[in-house]
């Protein structure tokens, strides 16, 4: 879609995404210079730059710049975290400004979903009240190379892809056409535990005593990982040891189809290799209510605590600027992230936007393919980076053929249960 077309279209869906009213602009006094940290990968980090030029384009007496110190070595107005970072952050005494109150007090609208149960809980109080905009959501989704689909006379279009017992001819056919890696996973753990487990609405946290700790050795896990190592001996499934790697692979049309976060979308059809078809995860027809939802994680924007009042009035300009229709618009569209209020919902169902925004569209129907439970929601227990760490570390083993899919399982949740 060419430039002009694409600001005709978001025009149009900004005049139509009711309750997405811009926020009035609060002047101040002075120019107010407010630092920005981030850690984004390249292609993101232009989605950033081109957002802060945008803003301080427009703004009168305010200035975003972004910064190289984060809050250990400095002290930015604003911090995009994620994983660890974000662990670290927000652990101990409070290090930041909540976000709802920053912005009541400083009179601007937070024009933002409600958080959603199937939504990271790190960004969210117990009120359900945002702590920090979760502006980097994404969720995994099944990634297909047309080509290669063609190639092993399979309709990319009509691709029997909605179970795993149906993506299991289809790789069947894919390696018999020559394919050498059919199937490969980004992240294996977020992949086939976390998100896998609620696509299928099976706990992988239980109760015990006053804390939840980790379950994820059940039943449902042991299956599928069983069957995912039986395709890993057939040479089905290629697992590579970082998710860089596994894209990279599926980039260069090394392999055909890849589970991945939904916000690959973009940086493959960056590489310009490979014609890519976006489709949900499949999932397992002998589990009843399947399938259910998937989980959304990923980097939040975080407000420093102390900080001056018209310091935090300027914040509340830049990210009312952000929630703008437009600005949400492009951001998806640049960064394949997730839509945060009403507009960006609009242009994801929107045909005039093409497949710009197909990752958008896939990822959130699968969010919402039925309301959370209690087992298909956000659980923090399995999102902590290190126990996602461990489960992968443990899965090695399967991919190895030196572990049993439940001897690494439960391995797994002995070791993430340490220090819960």
């Amino acid at each position: 879609m060419n430039i002009q077309r694409f600001k005709t279209v978001v025009a149009s869906l900004a005049a139509i995404a009711t309750g997405c009213a811009l926020a009035p602009v609060v002047q101040a006094s002075a120019e107010q210079q407010i630092q920005l940290y981030h850690r984004l990968p390249e292609s993101k980090a232009t989605a950033v730059k081109e957002l802060v030029e945008r803003f301080n384009a427009q703004a009168k007496g305010v200035k975003v710049v972004l910064s190289d110190a984060d809050w250990r070595s400095g002290s930015p107005h604003l911090l995009i975290l994620e994983g660890e970072d974000e662990e670290s952050f927000v652990a101990g005494k409070p290090r930041y400004k909540p976000l709802h109150a920053l912005m009541k007090e400083a009179k601007v609208p937070l024009q933002t979903l409600r958080p959603p149960a199937m939504m990271t809980r790190t960004p969210v109080d117990a009120k359900g009240q945002l702590l920090a905009l979760p502006v980097g959501l994404s969720t995994p989704v099944l990634f297909l190379n047309r080509d290669a689909l063609r190639k092993a006379g399979v309709n990319p279009d009509t691709a029997p892809v909605a179970t795993w017992f149906e993506l299991q001819e289809t790789l069947g056919r894919l390696a018999d056409s020559g394919h050498s890696c059919p199937y490969t996973v980004a992240e294996p753990g977020r992949v086939m535990v976390e998100n896998l487990s609620a696509w299928h609405n099976e706990p992988v946290a239980a109760a015990r005593g006053k804390t939840v700790a980790p379950s994820f050795n059940g039943m449902f896990q042991v299956k599928h990982v069983a069957m995912m190592a039986s395709w890993a001996r057939a040479r089905y499934l290629h697992v590579f040891d970082h998710r860089s790697e596994a894209e990279r692979r599926f980039a260069a049309g090394d392999c055909a189809v890849i589970a991945a976060p939904s916000e690959s979308w973009v940086d493959f059809r960056r590489s310009g290799k490979i014609d890519i078809a976006v489709s949900r995860l499949p999932y397992h027809e002998d589990f009843p209510g399947a399938p259910q939802n998937t989980v959304a994680d990923g980097p939040a924007l975080w407000a420093a605590a102390g900080k001056k009042p018209d310091e935090y009035k300027a914040v509340a300009r830049f990210i009312a600027f952000w929630l703008q229709p437009e600005n949400q618009v492009a951001w998806q569209r640049e960064t394949g992230y997730l839509p945060l209020n009403r507009a960006g919902i609009l242009a994801s169902r929107s045909e005039l936007l093409g497949d710009d925004l197909d990752n958008v569209r896939v990822a959130v129907e699968q969010l919402t393919n039925k309301p959370a439970t209690a087992d298909s929601g956000a659980q923090p227990v399995v999102e902590r980076e290190r126990v996602r760490r461990i489960l992968d570390e443990e899965l090695a083993g399967v991919w190895a053929d030196s572990k049993a899919a439940k001897e690494a399982l439960d391995n797994a949740v002995a070791r993430a249960s340490i220090g819960n």
